[in-house]
């Protein structure tokens, strides 16, 4: 219903700006629509769902929530990347939110790299303002996080002061994942009991 309503509004912007044959044409379609077959047997209708789909989509960091609450009483301990039982799935986390071992926020994982041919695998954590990849990011060796029980939140094994000195991402094309001798120093960063 979303999307009828969408292309009957585009009909009438069209018709507004003296775009007659080209309303004409939406307005075919609408037609070809509403008489074709079943709306619900070309896939969920309801606006609801539609709306939560919607929702997914924003990040799940909140910004602003500078400081978390993990010094609060009943907090859980974290969990070591490996000792998960289930794994983690990507859209587990993808968008979520990194914090310092100070529990202040750093970023959020904005992309992944699995499948090196060293079995090393990297979260991009987009630190600038706007959480966005770019020349903020800073790369970091998945098996050097820890995560919430409630898994949505990852912490590096660092205070903020110190994630400060993590060298950028050197470039956006990637090509630092053939740098064997970046790579090393970077981890080397992370690597704390």
């Amino acid at each position: 219903m979303r999307d009828l309503r969408s292309l009957r509004d585009a009909a009438f912007t069209l018709w507004s700006y003296g775009r007659h044959a080209d309303c004409e044409r939406l307005l075919a379609n609408i037609r070809e629509l509403v008489a074709g077959p079943a709306m619900s047997s070309l896939g969920d209708n309801d606006e609801d769902e539609a709306e939560k789909q919607f929702a997914a989509r924003e990040p799940k960091v909140q910004r602003g929530a500078a400081l978390g609450r993990r010094d609060e009483k009943g907090a859980k301990p974290l969990v070591a990347i490996d000792e998960l039982a289930p794994g983690l799935r990507a859209d587990e986390i993808m968008g979520a939110e990194v914090r310092s071992s100070d529990d202040k926020i750093i970023g959020e994982v904005r992309n992944i790299v699995f499948g090196t041919k060293d079995r090393r695998d990297y979260a991009i954590v987009a630190s600038g303002g706007f959480f966005t990849p770019g020349k903020d990011s800073i790369v970091v060796p998945i098996r050097f996080l820890k995560v919430s029980q409630e898994r949505d939140s990852f912490f590096l094994p660092m205070p903020q002061a110190e994630v400060k000195t993590v060298p950028l991402m050197p470039d956006q094309d990637y090509k630092w994942l053939s740098d064997e001798a970046w790579r090393t120093r970077n981890d080397a960063l992370f690597a704390r009991p």
